[in-house]
């Protein structure tokens, strides 16, 4: 293996990585946060809802899981102009990661109500509180508790599975990397830097929100 790996290209680049990191990270926090409050709002129908927006929610949440991310961004991007709503490549890459990972907390979120002593739900309506106060005040921050290490891990997945969004010109990480490629021809160098670029964006995430799952369930952390 005669092979040489050669990174001097690195110096030239390093600031179409830098905006890739950048943008792959704008990617997961607004796909986290309003993924998970989309997620909050679909369990919450599914268990607790109104009956004629279950079926609407269960749809949406089985379309989603049960089709390709690549797809739902081709859907968002390429589909949604023919009905005449015109998006940018990172708008729709947002919206089609806050659709996505809505899906998939949503489920994750009902386990976590599901398996909440039916006695919270007896005491709530003791207090004279509608299933809504219920679910907000008595349900929602320890099922969130439960669920929290494999909520955490979906958003993690979710994270390198926004990788895909590349495919529509989206300036992130693995956008940067094939646009390297493509001007140095080295590919496996460029695959490499990404690689454990992505790696370490993964680990730091897992400790956000290892820190972050500590600060709101301190009792959780304490034990």
């Amino acid at each position: 293996m005669n092979y040489v790996f050669e990174f001097g290209w690195l110096a030239q680049y390093y600031p179409q990585i830098v905006k890739g990191v950048l943008i792959t990270l704008e990617l997961i926090a607004v796909g986290a946060v309003l993924g998970i409050s989309l997620g909050i709002f679909c369990a919450w129908v599914r268990a607790l809802g109104p009956a004629w927006l279950k079926p609407i929610v269960a749809t949406y949440v089985e379309l989603i899981r049960n089709t390709p991310f690549l797809i739902q961004l081709f859907f968002i991007f390429f589909g949604l102009p023919s009905l005449g709503l015109q998006l940018d490549e990172l708008t729709a890459a947002n919206i089609a990661m806050v659709v996505n990972l809505g899906a998939y907390s949503c489920e994750i979120i009902r386990a976590g109500i599901q398996a909440t002593p039916k006695g919270q739900f007896e005491a709530g309506a003791s207090l004279a509180m509608t299933r809504f106060e219920t679910f907000r005040h008595v349900v929602l921050v320890p099922s969130l508790q439960r669920i929290w290490p494999a909520l955490s891990s979906q958003v993690v997945i979710v994270m390198l599975g926004s990788s895909v969004v590349s495919q529509i010109a989206a300036e992130d990480l693995t956008f940067a990397a094939n646009f390297i490629q493509s001007r140095t021809f080295r590919a496996f160098e460029a695959y490499i830097v990404s690689t454990v670029i992505y790696l370490c964006l993964a680990i730091l995430l897992r400790q956000v929100l290892a820190v972050l799952g500590g600060l709101i369930f301190p009792r959780r952390a304490a034990r």
